[in-house]
Protein backbone atom coordinates (compact mmCIF):
# COMPACT_ATOMS: atom_id res chain seq x y z
CA UNK A 1 0.00 0.00 0.00
CA UNK A 2 1.13 3.32 -0.53
CA UNK A 3 0.71 6.21 1.28
CA UNK A 4 -1.56 8.34 0.45
CA UNK A 5 0.04 12.63 -0.26
CA UNK A 6 -0.32 15.75 0.86
CA UNK A 7 -0.94 16.76 -2.94
CA UNK A 8 -3.59 14.41 -3.45
CA UNK A 9 -6.09 17.12 -1.58
CA UNK A 10 -3.92 19.65 -3.42
CA UNK A 11 -7.13 21.30 -4.69
CA UNK A 12 -9.37 21.69 -1.79
CA UNK A 13 -5.86 23.10 0.07
CA UNK A 14 -4.93 25.18 -2.44
CA UNK A 15 -9.06 26.56 -1.66
CA UNK A 16 -8.06 27.35 2.01
CA UNK A 17 -5.24 29.45 1.40
CA UNK A 18 -5.17 33.53 2.07
CA UNK A 19 -2.31 35.43 2.38
CA UNK A 20 -1.05 38.78 3.19
CA UNK A 21 2.10 40.66 3.07
CA UNK A 22 4.06 41.10 7.47
CA UNK A 23 2.99 45.08 6.89
CA UNK A 24 -0.67 43.98 6.51
CA UNK A 25 -2.59 45.70 8.98
CA UNK A 26 -4.57 43.08 11.52
CA UNK A 27 -8.09 44.82 10.95
CA UNK A 28 -7.66 43.65 7.29
CA UNK A 29 -6.36 40.24 8.50
CA UNK A 30 -9.56 40.02 10.65
CA UNK A 31 -11.75 40.59 7.57
CA UNK A 32 -10.16 37.82 5.94
CA UNK A 33 -10.56 35.13 8.73
CA UNK A 34 -13.90 36.32 9.34
CA UNK A 35 -14.65 34.09 6.40
CA UNK A 36 -15.92 30.83 8.02
CA UNK A 37 -13.69 29.01 5.15
CA UNK A 38 -10.69 30.50 6.54
CA UNK A 39 -9.25 29.51 10.11
CA UNK A 40 -5.74 30.31 9.09
CA UNK A 41 -3.68 32.95 7.20
CA UNK A 42 -0.54 32.92 5.52
CA UNK A 43 2.16 35.67 6.23
CA UNK A 44 4.72 35.59 3.46
CA UNK A 45 7.61 38.57 2.42
CA UNK A 46 8.22 39.94 -0.40
CA UNK A 47 9.39 37.29 -2.34
CA UNK A 48 6.41 35.49 -1.72
CA UNK A 49 7.83 33.19 0.95
CA UNK A 50 6.16 31.55 4.07
CA UNK A 51 7.59 34.24 7.36
CA UNK A 52 4.22 33.40 9.75
CA UNK A 53 0.89 32.79 10.13
CA UNK A 54 -2.13 34.68 12.07
CA UNK A 55 -5.11 32.72 12.94
CA UNK A 56 -8.79 33.27 14.48
CA UNK A 57 -7.21 32.70 17.98
CA UNK A 58 -4.23 35.40 17.80
CA UNK A 59 -6.61 38.09 16.54
CA UNK A 60 -8.92 37.72 19.29
CA UNK A 61 -5.52 37.80 21.80
CA UNK A 62 -3.90 40.94 20.39
CA UNK A 63 -8.12 42.06 20.78
CA UNK A 64 -7.74 42.14 24.06
CA UNK A 65 -4.38 42.70 24.94
CA UNK A 66 -4.96 45.69 23.32
CA UNK A 67 -8.29 46.85 21.40
CA UNK A 68 -7.05 50.55 20.81
CA UNK A 69 -4.42 49.35 18.72
CA UNK A 70 -6.02 47.20 16.83
CA UNK A 71 -6.27 49.47 13.67
CA UNK A 72 -2.49 50.10 13.38
CA UNK A 73 -0.72 46.30 14.36
CA UNK A 74 0.09 44.80 11.27
CA UNK A 75 0.60 41.05 10.90
CA UNK A 76 4.37 41.25 11.51
CA UNK A 77 3.48 42.10 15.14
CA UNK A 78 1.41 39.23 15.86
CA UNK A 79 2.01 36.19 13.27
CA UNK A 80 3.40 32.81 14.75
CA UNK A 81 6.93 32.86 13.21
CA UNK A 82 7.45 28.91 14.13
CA UNK A 83 5.16 27.41 11.71
CA UNK A 84 4.43 23.77 11.72
CA UNK A 85 4.30 22.88 7.83
CA UNK A 86 4.36 19.95 5.48
CA UNK A 87 5.13 19.62 2.02
CA UNK A 88 3.10 18.33 -1.12
CA UNK A 89 5.29 15.40 -1.18
CA UNK A 90 4.64 14.35 2.46
CA UNK A 91 1.98 11.55 3.82
CA UNK A 92 -1.29 12.32 4.83
CA UNK A 93 -0.82 10.69 7.78
CA UNK A 94 2.01 12.39 8.93
CA UNK A 95 0.67 16.01 8.52
CA UNK A 96 -2.29 14.75 10.80
CA UNK A 97 0.54 13.33 13.03
CA UNK A 98 1.69 16.81 13.35
CA UNK A 99 -1.30 18.48 13.49
CA UNK A 100 -2.77 16.05 16.43
CA UNK A 101 1.20 16.44 18.40
CA UNK A 102 0.47 20.18 18.33
CA UNK A 103 -3.46 20.32 18.38
CA UNK A 104 -3.92 21.95 15.14
CA UNK A 105 -6.43 21.88 13.32
CA UNK A 106 -4.74 23.53 9.75
CA UNK A 107 -1.05 23.64 9.09
CA UNK A 108 0.27 25.84 5.53
CA UNK A 109 1.81 23.42 2.67
CA UNK A 110 4.57 24.93 1.24
CA UNK A 111 7.36 24.32 -1.49
CA UNK A 112 11.02 24.24 -0.85
CA UNK A 113 11.19 27.84 -1.01
CA UNK A 114 8.70 28.02 1.68
CA UNK A 115 6.02 29.69 -0.59
CA UNK A 116 2.70 28.24 0.50
CA UNK A 117 0.57 26.60 -1.67
CA UNK A 118 -1.99 25.69 0.72
CA UNK A 119 -3.41 24.94 3.80
CA UNK A 120 -4.35 21.33 4.97
CA UNK A 121 -7.39 21.41 7.27
CA UNK A 122 -7.53 17.73 9.45
CA UNK A 123 -11.12 17.38 8.11
CA UNK A 124 -9.91 17.20 4.62
CA UNK A 125 -7.01 14.94 5.32
CA UNK A 126 -9.71 12.71 6.88
CA UNK A 127 -11.78 11.69 4.75
CA UNK A 128 -9.53 12.04 1.66
CA UNK A 129 -7.52 9.06 4.01
CA UNK A 130 -11.03 7.16 4.81
CA UNK A 131 -12.51 7.10 1.51
CA UNK A 132 -9.47 6.05 0.41
CA UNK A 133 -8.87 3.02 2.66
CA UNK A 134 -13.60 2.45 1.30
CA UNK A 135 -11.92 1.88 -2.18
CA UNK A 136 -9.17 -0.19 -0.59
CA UNK A 137 -11.55 -2.43 0.70
CA UNK A 138 -13.99 -2.51 -2.03
CA UNK A 139 -10.97 -3.83 -4.16
CA UNK A 140 -9.99 -6.26 -1.88
CA UNK A 141 -13.31 -7.90 -1.46
CA UNK A 142 -13.53 -7.44 -5.52
CA UNK A 143 -10.35 -9.43 -5.59
CA UNK A 144 -11.94 -12.35 -2.62
CA UNK A 145 -14.78 -12.83 -4.75
CA UNK A 146 -13.49 -13.13 -7.75
CA UNK A 147 -14.90 -10.26 -9.33
CA UNK A 148 -11.18 -9.02 -9.81
CA UNK A 149 -9.92 -5.43 -10.22
CA UNK A 150 -12.34 -2.45 -10.69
Amino acid sequence: MHPILVKKIEALARSRLVTVSADALLVDVANLLSDTHISLVVVCNSHGAMVGVITKTDIVQQIGRSCESIGTTVASDVMTRNVTSCCPTDSLLDALSMMEKSSFVHIPVIDEKSKPSGVVNAGDALRALMAEGKYEAAQLRDYVMGIGYR
